[in-house]
């Protein structure tokens, strides 16, 4: 630095403590920072301000996708709140779905918590939706250890409050992580009346685990909306290179329909692997006379066009 400048010099991720990435504002001021340091470290894009008293790296922030990030806004609220496995508060509704490891698609990333009663007073931020419904402790479990509605009522809760597709999509893959349907059907029965029950009895008479994503869940309950001839899920065939399975198929047509959602390939294999791999299986069921059907994402909201190509591959 110039000895003769009158500018402080710029704040870097040195100035922030050596462990962790995501600190409350009175772990910075026993670190040595003050309220005006932290200040410019926001300032600089060094910290990000994930909620009130709560801050993470820039960095960090900056490099995860949608579903880390409202992942993060969990842990924030715990570490800011100092909530833990022992604490009287639950998390609930989509923050549970999230802390399970369920499938969300399309909702909020806000911080669900719920209530026996209603709070005297909510101090809790804008990011955080409280619920206020009866629940005992049988309904709590701790994950990533935090104190969380059990699968089940976490399943429950989130169907209610969803447009059905969002809460298919949610139902699906709770029964494929193992939640109880006769435990569901049974929450059902006794909630006649509440909102979203309706949703609920629909979702448990069309849910199918085996469902391996939100795409594969959204395109089958697309396809039963716009009448199609229904095909087999998850149907396996023979090849000269041995079994495949295709997402969906309409056996005596020998048509296959496949989705394609970047996260169902390339999360745990490399780009050009996962693509060969892919080339080379369509090849030889080709030669075996299937035909395939590959849908994205946006196929999804494009009803007419997508009843379309259905109707022309099976004339």
């Amino acid at each position: 630095m110039d000895p003769t400048s009158t500018h402080p010099p710029a704040m870097t991720v040195s100035d922030l403590p050596v462990s962790g990435y995501l600190w409350r504002t009175d772990e910075l001021l026993r670190f040595g920072l003050n309220s005006r340091r932290i200040k410019k470290l926001v300032d600089s894009d060094v910290l990000y301000r994930l909620r009130h008293g709560c801050y993470v790296r820039s960095d960090k922030w900056s490099a995860l996708g949608p579903n880390r990030r409202a992942m993060e806004r969990i842990m924030a609220h715990a570490h800011g709140t100092l909530t833990s496995s022992t604490g009287g508060l639950v998390y609930s509704h989509l923050s549970a779905a999230r802390l399970h490891g369920l499938f969300v698609w399309g909702v909020d990333d806000k911080v669900h918590v719920l209530h026996a009663a209603r709070p005297s007073s909510d101090r809790s931020g804008k990011d955080v939706r409280g619920h206020t419904e009866t629940f005992t402790e049988d309904d709590v479990v701790v994950v990533r250890g935090l104190r969380a509605t059990t699968l089940e009522r976490t399943v429950f809760d989130c169907v209610r409050m969803l447009s059905y597709p969002k809460a298919l999509v949610i139902m699906d893959h709770g029964l494929r992580l193992g939640a109880n349907i006769s435990a569901l059907a049974d929450m059902a029965a006794v909630s006649a009346g509440k909102r979203g029950v309706r949703t609920l009895r629909k979702a448990l008479d069309n849910a199918d685990p085996r469902s391996e994503s939100a795409g594969e869940t959204l395109t089958r309950e697309l396809l039963q909306r716009l009448r199609i001839k229904p095909p087999q899920p998850q149907f396996e065939v023979q090849s000269r290179l041995g079994r495949h399975r295709m997402d969906f198929a309409w056996e005596e047509e020998k048509l296959a329909l496949e989705f394609d959602g970047r996260t169902k390939y390339f999360d745990y294999k490399s780009t050009d692997e996962v693509i060969f791999q892919e080339r080379r299986r369509e090849k030889v069921l080709m030669e075996e006379g299937w035909r395939f059907i590959r849908v994205e994402w946006k196929d999804l909201f494009n009803e007419r066009a997508f009843k379309e190509r259905i109707l022309r591959a099976f004339r």
